[in-house]
């Protein structure tokens, strides 16, 4: 498979049932043409639901295998909740043509939040580039992003996936950090945010030159994938990413 287009999903989901949440993904999935990248928001078909997370991780398990079918022909990234030894947590997966390729807990769990009351944490030795299809992606989840030394770990990717939940007052964060990310790693950055009330949209795809697609009005945010850029910009300014 070769990647084309980067594809950025926004939409709301707090107050709607999982089910209605998992149609709009499939929907919004099948947009996407064939051989895109499609990155969905944190948590997009559950939100931080703390009071029904045995049922939102019961429902993660029974949809995974229609999550899966959904990449057939693309590559698609999500998190889901999910109950490991009697533990929750927060799982951010890629698939590929119908198989899940990447798996891993978010590690910085957002303390404003409470997430840690209800989550565990994961490793951040678990960030890290998969290969696939020849490209490089990688992944940080919402608050991940602030943090630069985990930004080192992922230098080299060709592609890297911010789903979130980013609330509204710290929405310039977001799209300064993602901004820099691009420039900084001299790669594609996806952004996936959640557009409920309390959230700050902001999706976005960002080139190696920190040129960016956005609209806040769109549920669904496409771009062309050009390798070339990348190659460009680190030819252009040469800080030792290969």
């Amino acid at each position: 498979m070769t990647i084309s287009n980067l594809v950025s999903l926004q939409f709301d989901y707090a107050t709607k049932s999982f089910e209605e949440n998992f149609e709009t993904l499939r929907t919004l999935v099948r947009m996407s043409e064939k051989n895109s990248l499609v990155l969905a928001p944190e948590l997009c078909l559950s939100a931080y639901s703390y009071e029904n997370l045995e049922e939102s991780a019961k429902f993660s398990q029974k949809i995974l295998p229609n999550i899966k079918a959904l990449s057939k022909d693309k590559i698609l990234s999500l998190t889901l909740t999910q109950k490991i030894d009697g533990k929750f947590y927060n799982n951010a997966k890629i698939f590929c043509d119908s198989q899940e390729i990447y798996s891993r807990s978010k590690a910085k769990l957002f303390s404003l939040g409470s997430e840690q009351n209800y989550f565990q944490s994961g490793k951040t030795e678990d960030i890290q580039i998969v290969e696939n299809c020849g490209i490089k992606i990688a992944l940080l989840v919402c608050f991940e992003l602030r943090f630069v030394e985990l930004w080192e770990r992922l230098k080299g990717a060709d592609i890297i996936l911010v789903p979130s939940y980013w609330g509204k007052p710290r929405k310039s964060h977001l799209r300064a950090l993602s901004i820099a990310l691009a420039i900084a790693n001299q790669c594609f950055v996806i952004v996936s945010n959640s557009s409920d009330t309390d959230m700050a949209s902001g999706s976005c795809v960002i080139d190696p030159f920190g040129e960016i697609v956005e609209d806040d009005n769109l549920r669904f945010l496409s771009a062309k994938y050009d390798e070339r850029l990348i190659k460009k910009m680190r030819r252009y300014l040469d800080i030792g990413i290969k």
